[in-house]
């Protein structure tokens, strides 16, 4: 039997059974539908991309895993050197991983190391308030949500601030010599609620950090590769530790990567073996999953997908423009992310069916109706998304 996630498994819905995806639709027996939440935000070419399945066939032809122990191959070569030349600044150094929630666990490790290694004690870890970086412990630890975690409260070495340059700037005044890392979701937290925030705060964040040698990691699981309406968040703010997943390998295959700075790399580059980072998951670096992701930003590129996204914004703020009801508390868009917040989740409830029937499959949480659509998605299936959640509140 399946133990679905984010489940009371009592009571919950039969999930729908797909039999069959292309492009921005899923099939079911009855139905074909506009997935408008790209399988948790992975799916940003659509599904059956020709390109990527064909990489992924070409590889599995090859072969499909080696351990990254005592060996290497070429896809996770070319994966590191496309990273170093894709990414901002000097995020040179590539960990790879299974997942997101694995590699903000790596990029969390690295950043407590970072210390013990120069014999410096700093044992907490700032972070936001209504954060989520994933379900594994120490992830689990630094977000801030009860309504994933409610199980786990017990949380030692976090200090958790709302997203308030004051704020911020009294966290370093009281915690500065203790803090090893800031780790925020740049911009856009997802989970937590798609709230939305300015970059003034992240570069007041750079500041404080480079004052007081705390290092800065972003999490860009959810947001990387264009879903702010950015590259990477980190185009705009550089941060010490990039944290990057889901929508790296198109949604193909699970992978992961945490990418480093000099600085941060440096620290553990030592003739002291007990400098070195013990961390090793079985599947990292994967040949299947390197050769899909090398792809993947390859279409990225060539198809000039930021242009895509920002037409995807203009769409969904002049489709959602003006939206107004009792029930609605806020409207918010940024770059391939919209969110309809209302005041009561029960507002919500059956929503999911509503849009099955009429052809979009949504997945809201909580008071948050959103969209978070694949990145090729033309304007008339973006508009009856947008209708489709207009229609529940009228």
């Amino acid at each position: 039997m399946i133990w679905y996630p984010y489940e009371q498994m009592k009571t919950m819905r039969q999930p729908y059974k797909i039999l069959d995806a292309n492009g921005v639709y899923l099939q079911t027996h009855d139905q074909k539908l506009i997935d408008s939440v790209s399988s948790w935000w992975c799916m940003i070419h659509g599904y059956k991309h020709p390109e990527l399945t064909a990489a992924l066939k070409k590889q599995a032809d090859n072969f499909c895993h080696v351990m990254l122990g005592g060996l290497t191959h070429e896809p996770v070569q070319q994966l590191s050197a496309k990273l170093q030349e894709f990414l901002p600044g000097d995020l040179d150094y590539c960990f790879f991983s299974d997942s997101g929630s694995v590699a903000v666990e790596v990029s969390l490790k690295m950043a407590l190391q970072y210390n013990t290694n120069q014999g410096r004690k700093r044992p907490l870890v700032l972070a936001l308030e209504h954060a989520y970086h994933g379900d594994t412990f120490k992830a689990m630890e630094v977000g801030d949500d009860e309504d994933y975690h409610f199980a786990f409260e017990e949380k030692s070495g976090v200090v958790h601030i709302p997203t308030q340059i004051p704020a911020l700037e009294a966290a370093f005044e009281q915690y500065h010599d203790q803090l090893n890392c800031f780790i925020v979701e740049p911009l856009l937290q997802g989970a937590g609620g798609m709230l939305m925030y300015n970059i003034d705060f992240l570069q007041r964040a750079r500041q404080l950090c480079d004052e007081y040698d705390v290092l800065l990691i972003f999490d860009e699981v959810a947001t990387g590769f264009g879903r702010t309406g950015n590259r990477f968040v980190a185009d705009l703010v550089l941060p010490d530790i990039l944290v990057l997943g889901k929508a790296l390998t198109g949604g193909y295959i699970g992978h992961a990567a945490t990418v480093a700075n000099h600085k941060v790399f440096n620290a553990f580059y030592s003739d002291n073996d007990r400098h070195a980072l013990m961390h090793g998951p079985t599947f990292m670096g994967n040949a299947l999953a390197c050769a899909v992701a090398l792809k993947g930003i390859e279409i990225f590129e060539r198809d000039d997908y930021m242009s895509k996204i920002q037409h995807i914004e203009e769409v969904s703020r002049r489709e959602l423009a003006g939206l107004s009801d009792p029930r609605i508390k806020d409207v918010r868009v940024m770059g391939g992310c919209a969110c309809i917040e209302v005041y009561d989740s029960a507002t919500l409830e059956g929503f999911q069916q509503f849009a099955y029937e009429r052809g979009v499959f949504c997945r809201p949480f909580l008071r948050y109706m959103y969209s978070m659509v694949p990145y090729i998605i033309k304007d008339d299936e973006l508009i009856k998304i947008f209708d489709t959640m207009k229609s529940w509140f009228f």
